[in-house]
């Protein structure tokens, strides 16, 4: 395997370095970057003309300038050669300063778009090929491809009227009326009447059990104006942390592992005893500490899962780590919002949250939590807006694999010996169906990339998207191949990885 990496490697640096020539001689040779002071009028023109004229070194020959970029970005891959140099833009501002910056603005918005995409992409591609011609299968399909056919900055304008502008004002008086509460209880009915299986009376039940809380939860968040001042409480906590922890021993323990679903539900209670003492510590948080919290929670838990024993502890212990992951996380999710309101009533917020432009709120103070709400209200329309473009090709792609491998013999047989239906899917079905997927996810990720361009722009995010266009716009290939080295990296490196899963899903694949 090592061989195979190696040369995949040597082959992937050959292919960088010919489309590297080929993108920096298209970019310097694609206008004039003095174009915009050939027709001033202003005094000083001739010289801001010599004065750019010598930062991009237009003196020298594209084809020549480029290999002078490459010196300089070779050894930004090897720490002793004296400092990575990748040039500067117009501005001159060096472009490892500039990257820095905005990779770290692009890296937020795609990590989390694609992370969200396929999760939510594969669990309705899942559900939906199980719960084939239903009412659930229809309306994933008819919203899959409705998203996949607009154009995301069409998405992001209507987030923007909508998401940002319509919720901002919601939140002046959040009050729900009963026909969007009902509303959301029919959706919310036909979803889990949908996924739930059994006869016609059971799908009925569960709809119903779904539409009555859907909607009562509305309505009492909106008599007690919840959206106002937000936050989960030892309540929420406890019929949350339940339901995951049997979600949890249903899925990787299955019924007959009573000691998966004792261990899930310790750390449920862990989780309830140690919600008031941890109050105290949390005011103070770092992100350090945060992490460190993250760890002890799921030691605490695969522990647990330990201690439960039985035939196969290992199981005890991924249903037990989960769930204490899960309760942790929904602790934090309460102590940021109990930062909410304060962050809304912040004189540089103006009781309007959600923004639609920058990444950030300017001259904001605040904690932890205070900068961490600011970062999600500024991250969550641009990550919607990915997300939904995305999502809708991996639920389509993983209907239609899971439907092709559900046909196969060793389902069959699988089903014939005995196995339990959630063994059937997760183990022989899911395992193979994901082959194709990770195909796409390894194209997929360029394409996240580049769709966060156009997103970017949209709301004035900083990030790379910007910076490739301005780049381009001003006819300086120095931010363009930044960029370009950095997107052509990703992918490559996301196929590399795409074909080493292959080998880990499918034994009959080997990578030599």
């Amino acid at each position: 395997m090592l061989t195979y990496i190696v040369r995949r490697l040597a082959t992937a640096a050959l292919i960088l370095l010919g489309a590297s020539f080929v993108v920096y001689n298209l970019t310097a040779l694609s206008g004039d970057p003095l174009e915009e002071f050939r027709g001033s009028g202003a005094p000083n023109a001739k010289q801001l003309m010599d004065a750019r004229a010598e930062l991009l070194d237009l003196g020298t020959p594209a084809p020549v300038r480029y290999f002078t970029w490459l010196g300089g970005a070779a050894r930004c891959l090897l720490p002793v050669a004296g400092g990575c140099d990748l040039g500067k833009n117009v501005a001159g501002q060096p472009v490892t300063e500039a990257l820095g910056v905005a990779l770290v603005q692009t890296l937020t918005l795609v990590t989390a778009a694609a992370v969200l995409a396929i999760l939510v992409g594969v669990a309705l591609g899942v559900v939906t090929a199980l719960r084939q011609h239903g009412v659930l299968d229809y309306g994933v399909t008819f919203m899959a491809f409705l998203f996949f056919s607009l154009p995301i900055f069409w998405v992001a304008v209507l987030l923007k009227e909508y998401g940002a502008i319509g919720f901002n004002d919601f939140l002046a008086d959040p009050e729900i009326p009963w026909q969007v509460s009902a509303g959301l209880g029919v959706l919310a009915a036909l979803g889990v009447g949908g996924v739930a299986g059994g006869r016609p009376s059971h799908r009925l039940a569960a709809g119903g059990a779904a539409f009555v809380l859907t909607a009562g939860l509305l309505a009492l968040a909106s008599a007690t104006r919840w959206f106002a001042r937000p936050g989960l409480g030892l309540v929420v906590l406890l019929v949350a942390g339940t339901g995951f922890a049997f979600a949890a021993a249903a899925l990787a323990a299955g019924p007959r592992n009573r000691r998966a679903l004792v261990a899930g539900l310790a750390a449920v209670a862990v989780g309830l005893a140690v919600y008031f003492p941890i109050q105290g510590p949390l005011n103070g948080a770092t992100p350090g500490m945060i992490l460190v919290l993250g760890v002890v929670t799921v030691l605490v838990g695969t522990g647990l899962g330990w201690l439960a024993g039985g035939y196969d502890r290992r199981q005890n212990m991924r249903v037990a780590g989960a769930t204490a992951l899960a309760m942790g996380a929904m602790i934090a999710l309460d102590r940021y919002m109990q930062a909410w309101p304060s962050y809304v009533a912040d004189s540089t917020v103006r009781g309007r949250p959600i923004a639609t432009i920058g990444a950030s709120t300017p001259n904001l103070g605040g904690d932890f939590w205070t900068a961490g709400i600011d970062s999600f209200t500024h991250l969550v329309l641009p990550t919607i807006a990915l997300v939904l473009v995305s999502l809708a090709g991996y639920a389509r792609f993983t209907r239609s694999s899971m439907l092709e491998v559900m046909t196969m013999d060793y389902i069959r047989t699988a089903r014939a010996k005995g196995m339990g239906e959630r063994d059937v899917v997760l183990r022989h079905a899911l395992r193979n169906a994901l082959l194709p997927i990770t195909t796409v996810v390894a194209f997929d990720i360029g394409g996240l990339i580049g769709g966060a361009v156009i997103t970017e722009t949209v709301f004035s995010v900083r990030g790379m998207g910007v910076m490739f266009l301005e780049g381009v716009t001003r006819v300086d290939p120095n931010p363009v191949m930044a960029v370009f080295v950095c997107t052509a990296a990703t992918a490559m490196v996301f196929n590399l990885l795409a074909d080493l899963a292959y080998s880990a899903l499918d034994p009959r694949i080997r990578v030599r």
